[in-house]
């Protein structure tokens, strides 16, 4: 598989080698060790989750307080998503900014994103299906949401209406969000990160 840095510091583009014939195909869209060489960190799995969702379907902007935070390893077995990547780190050098990759059951592609990142996607396809792996198990009381239709973020999640769950519907925009003290910050998220290391 091939690993390629996106423009947000933390996240990553996962290309697998897909092996087909007559009947069928075969790939690996997870290797532990070649994860933890590329970030330089190993990924410690607690949950493994699986969202299935209508075309039109935004979910997020969701992010995770740091510590322990939530790193996600992503992948759409079936259909196709927008997968996106928002910098909420108060203090980053990108903070505010986003970056977005297509999964879908043709590239087979994956995604990871490091703890303190906001995560959201948008289901291009009926039945969109994203199937992700968790550093830590769900916390409510620790997780926040900042609204993915924010003009500040300015997102194309690449549909004309999207729909949206009343909590996404109801969040804090981004400047709302960090002065609430709601995001997490980059410093402690880079001295968490570096903990892992080694």
């Amino acid at each position: 598989m091939k690993i390629r840095p996106l423009t947000i510091e933390g996240a990553w583009e996962i290309t697998p080698v897909q092996h087909g014939d007559q009947r069928g195909l075969f790939l690996e869209w997870y290797r532990f060790e070649v994860l933890e060489e590329a970030v330089g960190h190993p990924l410690d799995l607690k949950q493994a989750n699986i969202s299935v969702s209508a075309r039109g379907v935004v979910r997020g902007v969701h992010v995770a307080d740091v510590p322990p935070g939530q790193a996600k390893y992503l992948t759409c077995p079936r259909g196709a998503i927008l997968d996106v990547i928002v910098d909420l780190r108060v203090g980053s050098p990108t903070f505010g900014q986003w970056d977005a990759v297509r999964l879908d059951e043709e590239s087979r592609k994956a995604v990871y994103i490091a703890e303190g990142l906001g995560h959201g996607f948008c289901a291009l396809t009926d039945g969109a299906t994203l199937s992700y792996l968790c550093s830590e198990t769900y916390n409510p009381k620790g997780e926040h949401t900042v609204h993915p239709l924010d003009p500040e973020l300015a997102i194309d999640w690449q549909v004309d209406k999207p729909v949206l769950s009343d909590r996404d519907a109801d969040a804090p925009s981004l400047a709302e969000a960090q002065k609430s003290g709601l995001l997490p910050d980059y410093a402690t998220c880079v001295e968490f990160t570096s903990r892992r290391q080694g």
